[in-house]
């Protein structure tokens, strides 16, 4: 199977790499064609091009988005999708502060700045997030940064961490609110609290398994 499409029980997965740092941006969907994108990090017109015609050519209503983390690189494509679909931002009030900040930094880097629209909701740890015939468990992840938030698929066994737990990685500790023994602390009491079997979709990279990274993880 291609490792960009996955198909699991009645849900489908699209993978994209977006942007210079190539965020790993998901759509996900199932028959009734409700849709929700976690992550947007479209960047450039023609990334936001690629996102818009996927959910154009397969005839998908996209519910909601969703930010694991207000970090730049997983946010970049906020602001035109929630324009294009006309649909709610999501995500935790805890990150809000540097969510805010995101334009600043930008100002910092050589590249072009995007807008970064207001949220349109907060989530909280246990909130369960509905679309179609599927439903996403909010868990708060500290660590990374304030605000990270991972995503849990019981019926299907599947996790989107985003910056949280990589494979054979974690997230990194150094920019500000990271915390290293936060980020311990989450991904033990959170995460691997988890069946062994459960497919972790991290924000870059690869995915994994919660059985794989109790193995091999060497941070863990």
């Amino acid at each position: 199977m291609d490792r960009l499409n996955v198909k699991i029980n009645d849900l489908r997965i699209r993978i994209f790499h977006f942007n210079f740092i190539q965020v790993n941006t998901y759509i996900l969907y199932d028959d009734t064609k409700e849709a929700v994108i976690i992550d947007p990090g479209n960047y450039i017109p023609n990334e936001d091009k690629t996102l818009e015609e996927f959910i154009i050519q397969n005839g998908l209503k996209v519910k909601f988005i969703i930010n694991t983390h207000p970090h730049i690189d997983h946010i970049f494509g906020n602001d035109f999708s929630r324009k294009a679909f006309n649909v709610p931002l999501l995500l935790h009030e805890n990150g809000l502060v540097i969510y805010n900040h995101a334009d600043e930094y930008c100002s910092t880097m050589p590249f072009q700045r995007p807008d970064f629209p207001a949220p349109d909701q907060f989530v909280r740890e246990g909130d369960i997030l509905t679309f179609g015939n599927q439903s996403l468990k909010v868990l708060y992840t500290p660590g990374h940064c304030d605000g990270s938030i991972c995503l849990y698929d019981e019926k299907n066994k599947l996790l989107f961490t985003g910056d949280v737990l990589f494979e054979e990685s974690i997230g990194r500790t150094d920019l500000p609110s990271g915390n290293y023994e936060t980020i311990l602390n989450s991904i033990n009491t959170q995460l691997f609290t988890l069946p062994d079997d459960t497919v972790v979709y991290p924000g870059h990279g690869s995915a994994t398994t919660i059985g794989h990274e109790k193995r091999e993880n060497p941070y863990l």
